[in-house]
Protein backbone atom coordinates (compact mmCIF):
# COMPACT_ATOMS: atom_id res chain seq x y z
CA UNK A 1 0.00 0.00 0.00
CA UNK A 2 1.33 3.52 -1.38
CA UNK A 3 1.64 6.08 1.47
CA UNK A 4 1.77 8.89 -0.87
CA UNK A 5 -0.02 9.56 -3.64
CA UNK A 6 1.24 11.52 -6.85
CA UNK A 7 -1.23 12.43 -9.60
CA UNK A 8 1.04 13.14 -13.14
CA UNK A 9 3.57 15.22 -12.00
CA UNK A 10 1.75 16.69 -8.25
CA UNK A 11 2.35 15.42 -5.18
CA UNK A 12 -0.80 14.84 -3.93
CA UNK A 13 0.34 13.41 -0.11
CA UNK A 14 -1.95 11.11 1.75
CA UNK A 15 -3.48 8.35 0.10
CA UNK A 16 -7.14 10.02 1.10
CA UNK A 17 -8.67 12.46 -1.23
CA UNK A 18 -11.48 14.57 -0.33
CA UNK A 19 -13.95 14.13 -3.41
CA UNK A 20 -15.62 16.52 -5.35
CA UNK A 21 -19.15 16.84 -3.41
CA UNK A 22 -22.07 18.84 -5.45
CA UNK A 23 -23.06 21.63 -2.84
CA UNK A 24 -20.59 20.23 -0.12
CA UNK A 25 -17.06 20.43 -0.79
CA UNK A 26 -16.88 24.73 -1.14
CA UNK A 27 -13.56 26.25 0.08
CA UNK A 28 -14.51 26.41 3.58
CA UNK A 29 -15.16 22.74 3.50
CA UNK A 30 -11.65 22.29 1.83
CA UNK A 31 -9.86 24.57 4.15
CA UNK A 32 -11.37 22.50 7.63
CA UNK A 33 -10.50 19.22 5.32
CA UNK A 34 -6.97 20.53 4.91
CA UNK A 35 -6.59 21.72 8.27
CA UNK A 36 -7.78 18.15 9.73
CA UNK A 37 -4.95 16.13 7.87
CA UNK A 38 -6.32 16.19 4.16
CA UNK A 39 -3.63 16.55 1.77
CA UNK A 40 -5.61 17.23 -1.99
CA UNK A 41 -9.17 18.02 -2.49
CA UNK A 42 -11.25 18.59 -5.31
CA UNK A 43 -13.96 21.72 -5.69
CA UNK A 44 -17.19 21.03 -5.93
CA UNK A 45 -18.11 19.49 -9.44
CA UNK A 46 -19.41 22.72 -11.59
CA UNK A 47 -20.91 23.30 -15.70
CA UNK A 48 -18.24 24.24 -18.18
CA UNK A 49 -21.02 26.87 -18.99
CA UNK A 50 -20.43 28.32 -15.64
CA UNK A 51 -16.95 28.41 -15.55
CA UNK A 52 -16.90 30.45 -18.82
CA UNK A 53 -19.73 32.92 -18.20
CA UNK A 54 -19.10 36.32 -16.64
CA UNK A 55 -20.61 36.84 -13.22
CA UNK A 56 -20.04 36.11 -9.36
CA UNK A 57 -20.37 32.87 -9.79
CA UNK A 58 -17.61 32.48 -12.52
CA UNK A 59 -14.86 34.37 -9.21
CA UNK A 60 -16.08 32.34 -7.39
CA UNK A 61 -15.56 29.04 -9.39
CA UNK A 62 -12.30 30.47 -10.66
CA UNK A 63 -10.73 32.21 -7.22
CA UNK A 64 -8.23 29.87 -6.17
CA UNK A 65 -6.57 31.54 -2.54
CA UNK A 66 -2.76 30.32 -2.06
CA UNK A 67 -3.69 28.11 0.74
CA UNK A 68 -5.59 25.63 -1.13
CA UNK A 69 -3.42 23.47 -2.48
CA UNK A 70 -3.18 20.93 -4.06
CA UNK A 71 -6.71 21.82 -5.70
CA UNK A 72 -8.61 19.64 -8.21
CA UNK A 73 -11.33 21.30 -10.09
CA UNK A 74 -14.18 19.18 -11.60
CA UNK A 75 -15.67 19.88 -14.49
CA UNK A 76 -19.10 18.68 -15.78
CA UNK A 77 -20.77 19.08 -19.42
CA UNK A 78 -22.02 17.57 -22.72
CA UNK A 79 -19.93 19.57 -25.26
CA UNK A 80 -16.48 19.16 -26.44
CA UNK A 81 -15.43 22.27 -27.28
CA UNK A 82 -16.86 24.16 -24.48
CA UNK A 83 -15.61 21.54 -21.97
CA UNK A 84 -11.66 22.05 -23.23
CA UNK A 85 -12.31 25.88 -22.61
CA UNK A 86 -13.41 25.69 -19.48
CA UNK A 87 -10.64 23.11 -18.85
CA UNK A 88 -8.51 26.26 -19.69
CA UNK A 89 -9.50 28.22 -17.27
CA UNK A 90 -9.42 26.21 -14.60
CA UNK A 91 -6.04 26.05 -15.04
CA UNK A 92 -5.02 30.05 -15.86
CA UNK A 93 -7.25 30.22 -12.24
CA UNK A 94 -4.27 28.31 -10.21
CA UNK A 95 -5.77 24.45 -10.14
CA UNK A 96 -3.74 22.00 -10.23
CA UNK A 97 -5.43 19.13 -12.18
CA UNK A 98 -8.43 18.73 -13.90
CA UNK A 99 -10.74 16.23 -13.33
CA UNK A 100 -13.71 15.36 -15.60
CA UNK A 101 -17.07 13.98 -14.91
CA UNK A 102 -18.41 10.47 -16.60
CA UNK A 103 -20.23 9.17 -13.06
CA UNK A 104 -22.67 11.62 -11.91
CA UNK A 105 -25.91 9.25 -11.35
CA UNK A 106 -28.21 12.18 -10.85
CA UNK A 107 -31.67 12.17 -12.84
CA UNK A 108 -31.56 15.80 -14.11
CA UNK A 109 -27.29 15.29 -14.99
CA UNK A 110 -28.43 12.14 -17.22
CA UNK A 111 -31.57 14.24 -18.74
CA UNK A 112 -29.13 16.68 -19.93
CA UNK A 113 -26.26 13.80 -21.27
CA UNK A 114 -23.90 14.96 -18.52
CA UNK A 115 -21.86 13.23 -16.12
CA UNK A 116 -22.54 9.24 -15.92
CA UNK A 117 -24.70 9.75 -19.01
CA UNK A 118 -21.37 9.94 -21.22
CA UNK A 119 -20.55 6.06 -20.26
CA UNK A 120 -23.02 5.09 -22.94
CA UNK A 121 -21.16 7.27 -26.01
CA UNK A 122 -17.46 6.13 -26.22
CA UNK A 123 -16.83 8.95 -29.23
CA UNK A 124 -18.31 11.80 -27.34
CA UNK A 125 -16.71 10.59 -24.02
CA UNK A 126 -13.36 10.23 -25.49
CA UNK A 127 -14.15 13.41 -27.72
CA UNK A 128 -14.21 15.65 -24.88
CA UNK A 129 -10.98 14.00 -22.88
CA UNK A 130 -9.01 14.82 -26.15
CA UNK A 131 -10.60 18.46 -25.98
CA UNK A 132 -9.40 18.77 -22.22
CA UNK A 133 -5.89 17.37 -22.83
CA UNK A 134 -5.58 19.97 -25.69
CA UNK A 135 -6.43 22.82 -23.88
CA UNK A 136 -4.42 21.98 -20.89
CA UNK A 137 -1.83 21.21 -22.84
CA UNK A 138 0.40 19.70 -20.31
CA UNK A 139 0.38 22.36 -17.83
CA UNK A 140 -2.05 20.25 -15.36
CA UNK A 141 -2.41 16.41 -14.87
CA UNK A 142 -5.83 15.74 -16.41
CA UNK A 143 -7.91 13.10 -14.18
CA UNK A 144 -11.51 11.45 -15.12
CA UNK A 145 -13.95 10.24 -12.55
CA UNK A 146 -16.28 7.24 -13.93
CA UNK A 147 -18.65 4.40 -12.65
CA UNK A 148 -18.06 0.48 -13.71
CA UNK A 149 -20.51 1.17 -16.76
CA UNK A 150 -24.01 2.34 -17.46
CA UNK A 151 -25.66 -0.91 -16.21
CA UNK A 152 -24.49 -4.66 -15.11
CA UNK A 153 -24.20 -5.78 -18.96
CA UNK A 154 -21.65 -7.15 -21.25
CA UNK A 155 -21.75 -4.11 -23.58
CA UNK A 156 -21.88 -1.20 -20.78
CA UNK A 157 -18.66 -3.31 -19.12
CA UNK A 158 -17.10 -3.16 -22.41
CA UNK A 159 -17.56 0.71 -22.97
CA UNK A 160 -16.22 1.15 -19.54
CA UNK A 161 -13.16 -0.32 -20.64
CA UNK A 162 -13.03 1.43 -24.07
CA UNK A 163 -13.41 4.99 -22.53
CA UNK A 164 -10.91 4.01 -19.90
CA UNK A 165 -8.04 2.62 -21.74
CA UNK A 166 -8.58 5.48 -24.70
CA UNK A 167 -8.79 7.77 -22.51
CA UNK A 168 -4.90 6.36 -21.12
CA UNK A 169 -3.93 6.96 -24.35
CA UNK A 170 -4.71 9.88 -25.03
CA UNK A 171 -2.69 11.15 -21.65
CA UNK A 172 -4.74 11.12 -18.39
CA UNK A 173 -2.61 10.96 -15.21
CA UNK A 174 -5.30 9.40 -13.02
CA UNK A 175 -8.84 8.07 -12.97
CA UNK A 176 -11.76 7.55 -9.76
CA UNK A 177 -13.95 4.64 -10.66
CA UNK A 178 -17.07 4.18 -8.09
CA UNK A 179 -17.81 0.13 -8.62
CA UNK A 180 -21.13 0.87 -8.94
CA UNK A 181 -23.32 1.22 -12.06
CA UNK A 182 -25.15 4.40 -12.92
CA UNK A 183 -28.22 2.97 -12.81
CA UNK A 184 -27.64 1.77 -8.78
CA UNK A 185 -27.21 5.50 -8.17
CA UNK A 186 -26.02 4.71 -4.68
CA UNK A 187 -28.23 1.40 -4.07
CA UNK A 188 -26.76 -1.92 -3.15
CA UNK A 189 -22.97 -2.91 -2.07
CA UNK A 190 -19.78 -1.31 -4.16
CA UNK A 191 -18.07 -3.91 -6.11
CA UNK A 192 -14.15 -3.67 -4.51
CA UNK A 193 -13.56 -6.55 -6.47
CA UNK A 194 -13.95 -4.93 -10.07
CA UNK A 195 -11.91 -2.14 -8.68
CA UNK A 196 -9.13 -5.09 -7.87
CA UNK A 197 -9.88 -6.44 -11.81
CA UNK A 198 -9.25 -2.46 -13.19
CA UNK A 199 -6.20 -2.05 -11.32
CA UNK A 200 -4.46 -5.97 -12.17
CA UNK A 201 -5.58 -4.04 -15.97
CA UNK A 202 -4.31 -0.71 -15.81
CA UNK A 203 -0.95 -1.69 -14.09
CA UNK A 204 1.15 1.36 -12.66
CA UNK A 205 -1.29 3.54 -13.87
CA UNK A 206 -2.73 5.82 -11.07
CA UNK A 207 -5.79 4.20 -9.78
CA UNK A 208 -8.27 5.93 -6.88
CA UNK A 209 -11.47 4.25 -6.12
CA UNK A 210 -14.65 5.30 -4.47
CA UNK A 211 -17.85 4.17 -3.15
CA UNK A 212 -18.28 2.82 0.75
CA UNK A 213 -16.18 4.71 2.09
CA UNK A 214 -17.60 5.57 5.44
CA UNK A 215 -13.95 5.22 7.87
CA UNK A 216 -10.23 5.36 7.88
CA UNK A 217 -10.94 1.94 8.29
CA UNK A 218 -12.81 1.17 4.97
CA UNK A 219 -10.09 3.51 3.28
CA UNK A 220 -7.00 1.14 4.55
CA UNK A 221 -9.08 -1.91 3.46
CA UNK A 222 -10.11 -0.83 0.17
CA UNK A 223 -6.28 -0.15 -0.88
CA UNK A 224 -5.10 -3.20 0.71
CA UNK A 225 -8.04 -6.00 -0.52
CA UNK A 226 -7.91 -4.31 -4.43
CA UNK A 227 -4.11 -2.41 -4.75
CA UNK A 228 -5.64 0.91 -5.72
CA UNK A 229 -3.13 3.76 -4.98
CA UNK A 230 -5.79 5.65 -3.45
CA UNK A 231 -9.42 6.40 -1.96
CA UNK A 232 -11.58 9.50 -2.75
CA UNK A 233 -13.64 9.96 0.51
CA UNK A 234 -17.65 11.91 -0.55
CA UNK A 235 -20.16 11.04 1.87
CA UNK A 236 -17.97 9.76 4.76
CA UNK A 237 -15.91 13.31 5.26
CA UNK A 238 -19.16 15.33 5.47
CA UNK A 239 -19.47 16.16 9.32
CA UNK A 240 -16.41 14.23 9.64
CA UNK A 241 -12.86 16.04 8.90
CA UNK A 242 -10.96 14.38 11.16
CA UNK A 243 -11.19 11.24 9.08
CA UNK A 244 -7.99 12.25 7.30
CA UNK A 245 -6.02 12.27 10.14
CA UNK A 246 -7.31 8.85 11.17
CA UNK A 247 -6.35 7.68 8.09
CA UNK A 248 -2.75 8.94 8.48
CA UNK A 249 -2.58 7.44 11.74
CA UNK A 250 -4.13 3.93 10.92
CA UNK A 251 -1.28 3.83 7.83
CA UNK A 252 1.43 4.56 10.59
CA UNK A 253 -0.03 1.72 12.90
CA UNK A 254 -1.73 3.96 15.51
CA UNK A 255 -4.89 3.87 17.95
CA UNK A 256 -7.61 5.42 16.01
CA UNK A 257 -9.77 8.24 18.60
CA UNK A 258 -13.02 9.67 18.12
CA UNK A 259 -13.02 12.77 18.10
CA UNK A 260 -13.66 15.04 21.54
CA UNK A 261 -16.85 17.17 21.46
CA UNK A 262 -14.57 20.10 22.20
CA UNK A 263 -12.60 19.00 18.61
CA UNK A 264 -16.13 18.88 16.89
CA UNK A 265 -17.14 22.73 18.36
CA UNK A 266 -13.59 23.77 17.08
CA UNK A 267 -14.17 22.74 13.74
CA UNK A 268 -17.65 23.31 12.98
CA UNK A 269 -16.33 27.26 14.61
CA UNK A 270 -13.86 27.06 12.00
CA UNK A 271 -15.90 25.75 9.16
CA UNK A 272 -18.43 29.19 9.88
CA UNK A 273 -15.44 31.17 10.51
CA UNK A 274 -14.07 30.78 6.82
CA UNK A 275 -18.25 30.03 5.14
CA UNK A 276 -19.58 33.88 5.96
CA UNK A 277 -17.13 35.44 4.27
CA UNK A 278 -16.52 32.87 1.16
CA UNK A 279 -20.76 33.85 1.05
CA UNK A 280 -20.24 37.68 1.48
CA UNK A 281 -22.67 37.32 4.59
CA UNK A 282 -23.83 35.21 7.63
CA UNK A 283 -27.89 34.75 6.05
CA UNK A 284 -26.24 33.47 3.04
CA UNK A 285 -23.64 30.70 4.67
CA UNK A 286 -26.41 29.30 7.17
CA UNK A 287 -27.65 26.88 4.73
CA UNK A 288 -24.14 25.42 3.45
CA UNK A 289 -22.74 25.21 6.82
CA UNK A 290 -26.25 24.10 8.58
CA UNK A 291 -25.74 21.08 5.90
CA UNK A 292 -22.51 20.01 7.42
CA UNK A 293 -22.94 20.89 11.18
CA UNK A 294 -26.27 18.56 11.10
CA UNK A 295 -23.49 15.54 10.03
CA UNK A 296 -21.67 16.03 12.91
CA UNK A 297 -24.47 14.49 15.16
CA UNK A 298 -23.30 11.21 13.86
CA UNK A 299 -20.55 10.75 16.46
CA UNK A 300 -22.49 12.50 19.69
CA UNK A 301 -22.96 10.25 22.10
CA UNK A 302 -27.06 11.28 22.30
CA UNK A 303 -27.16 11.22 17.76
CA UNK A 304 -30.71 11.36 17.62
CA UNK A 305 -30.88 13.92 19.85
CA UNK A 306 -28.20 15.94 18.71
CA UNK A 307 -29.49 15.92 14.97
CA UNK A 308 -32.71 17.05 16.43
CA UNK A 309 -31.27 20.15 18.10
CA UNK A 310 -28.98 21.33 14.90
CA UNK A 311 -32.22 20.61 12.54
CA UNK A 312 -34.15 23.21 14.22
CA UNK A 313 -31.27 25.87 13.86
CA UNK A 314 -32.50 28.90 11.40
CA UNK A 315 -30.90 31.89 12.31
CA UNK A 316 -27.31 32.71 11.89
CA UNK A 317 -27.41 33.77 15.62
CA UNK A 318 -28.91 30.78 16.77
CA UNK A 319 -25.97 28.20 15.22
CA UNK A 320 -23.21 29.02 17.02
CA UNK A 321 -24.90 29.06 20.46
CA UNK A 322 -26.96 25.84 19.57
CA UNK A 323 -23.50 24.02 18.63
CA UNK A 324 -21.56 24.82 21.85
CA UNK A 325 -24.78 23.31 24.13
CA UNK A 326 -24.96 19.87 21.86
CA UNK A 327 -21.20 19.72 21.90
CA UNK A 328 -20.91 20.31 25.57
CA UNK A 329 -17.66 19.09 27.20
CA UNK A 330 -20.17 17.47 29.94
CA UNK A 331 -21.15 14.60 26.72
CA UNK A 332 -17.48 12.99 26.86
CA UNK A 333 -15.97 14.62 30.16
CA UNK A 334 -13.37 16.04 27.63
CA UNK A 335 -11.68 12.47 26.91
CA UNK A 336 -10.85 11.02 23.64
CA UNK A 337 -12.32 7.25 23.55
CA UNK A 338 -10.88 4.98 21.28
CA UNK A 339 -12.76 4.88 17.23
CA UNK A 340 -13.60 0.83 16.79
CA UNK A 341 -14.17 -0.62 13.49
CA UNK A 342 -17.76 -0.89 14.46
CA UNK A 343 -18.25 2.26 14.79
CA UNK A 344 -18.34 3.79 11.52
CA UNK A 345 -21.43 5.66 10.69
CA UNK A 346 -23.19 5.04 7.62
CA UNK A 347 -24.90 7.91 5.98
CA UNK A 348 -28.13 8.42 4.16
CA UNK A 349 -27.98 8.01 0.41
CA UNK A 350 -29.72 10.53 -0.49
CA UNK A 351 -27.51 13.21 1.82
CA UNK A 352 -24.90 14.08 -1.12
CA UNK A 353 -24.28 14.26 -4.33
CA UNK A 354 -21.27 13.05 -5.38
Amino acid sequence: MKHTLHIGDVEVGLPAVQAALSGYSDLAMRTVAREHGATYAINEVVLDALVLQKGKLQRRILSVPEHDHPVGGQLMGSQPETFGKAARALVRAGYDIVDINFGCPVNKVLGRHRGGWLLQDVDIALSMVESVMQAVQGDAPVSVKMRRGTDDSPEAEKRFWTILEGAMKLGIAAATVHPRTVRQKYIGPSRWEFLAKVKQRVGDFTLLGSGDLFSAYDVVDMMEQTGVDGATIARGCIGNPFVFQQVRDLIDGKVLMRPTCAQQRAAIERHWQLAVPFYRDEGRALAPVRMHVIKYAQFHKEPVWAREQLVRVKKPDELLARVAEVFDDRFDEARSRELRREDAVVPARQSCGE
